[in-house]
């Protein structure tokens, strides 16, 4: 048996907020549920988790591209899981230094926060968040400059390559959206209240965390009812992405620039990183065979929600497909 899983789902913080029919949240429903028996068959002696942050935990005060926790708490927006995450200091420290080493720079946090990127991924796969010693690994996806795809597969490629000498049977989960854009503000052309938030919005109180919440479902209702300025779903893009993973050719995704991604996918596309960063170390254990598990556009949690996985495999090799990288309009 293969020592290493991948799972990547999409994530949203409108699931109870303001839902698709019930039929739709069945299914979704079922699909995780399935992905959760997976893991537990699987049983991972360690998880890692590729998310991104939406100024919950990373603001422009210090905003690195990837950073690797080595103590961890999940902030419990949107109603997700929230405490201490059990985080394998030691591993945690080990992959720093191995993607140091391989040339591709990484901060360390002794304080990290997540929020519902990470969290609920590690809820929905392993029913908890304290479940499995886990190592989290914080991606920018929403605050420009951002590093390129990459990049991003090159920290996954230089963990993959330390994992894959481990004695350990690990489950790595990539938790992002495909094609969304939720109202998360940018700091061009922000007044000085929002700017300030950016910058250093930590800890914020519960007044204006619930109403940061209530923007957001609002803006979902406005989306779902076609009056809204947001960058439409694009099925077509993210499903040719899903292809392009389950082909094997990760390194394909390096074509994708930062104004494709927003262009065809919307601002909070980038978050394709997790899944990116996450497939480039499954491959650095070798060739891999994966499935696409799970794909529709959802308008009420403004989301192309998808789901994936994937196991490593010895002896045989993944195909190319060069045209599904054409289908994503690479730069």
């Amino acid at each position: 048996m293969s020592k290493i899983r991948l799972e990547c789902m999409s994530h949203t913080p409108l699931h109870g907020y303001y839902d698709p029919a019930p039929e739709i949240v069945a299914e979704v429903e079922r699909m995780q549920r399935a992905a959760r028996e997976r893991v537990a068959a699987f049983d991972p002696e360690l998880v890692i988790v590729f998310a991104p942050d939406h100024y919950n935990g990373f603001f422009y005060d210090v905003m690195p591209q990837f950073c690797i926790g080595a103590n961890a708490t999940a902030i419990g927006d949107f109603n997700s899981a929230a405490g201490p995450l059990p985080v394998a200091q030691e591993v945690a420290l080990a992959l720093a230094d191995a993607v140091l080493q391989s040339d591709v720079d990484v901060a360390v946090s002794y304080r990290m926060q997540v929020d519902h990127g990470c969290a609920q991924a590690l809820d929905v796969l392993t029913g908890g968040i304290d479940r499995y010693p886990v190592v989290p690994v914080f991606i920018n996806s929403v605050a420009p400059p951002m590093a390129s795809c990459r990049r991003a597969r090159l920290l996954g490629d230089a963990m993959g390559r330390f994992i894959a000498r481990m004695d350990r049977r690990v489950l790595l989960i990539g938790s992002g959206g495909i094609s969304h854009e939720p109202p998360v503000p940018e700091i061009e052309g922000a007044d000085a209240v929002v700017a300030e938030r950016l910058i250093a919005g930590r800890n914020p109180s519960r007044e204006s965390r619930d109403a940061r919440e209530a923007r957001t479902v609002a803006a979902a209702k406005a989306f779902t009812a076609g009056d809204s300025r947001l960058h439409p779903l694009n099925p077509f893009w993210d499903r040719a992405f899903l292809d392009l993973l389950q082909s094997g050719d990760v390194a394909a995704t390096d074509g994708l620039t930062n104004d494709a991604i927003r262009r065809e996918g919307g601002k909070s596309a980038h978050e394709i990183r997790a899944w990116i960063a996450a497939f480039g170390a499954l491959a650095a254990c070798g060739p891999y065979e994966a499935s696409v598990d799970y794909y529709r556009a959802i308008p009420e949690w403004i989301a192309g929600f998808g789901a994936m996985h994937a196991r490593s495999l010895e002896h045989q090799h993944a195909a190319r497909h060069t045209q599904i990288a054409t289908a994503l309009a690479l730069a």
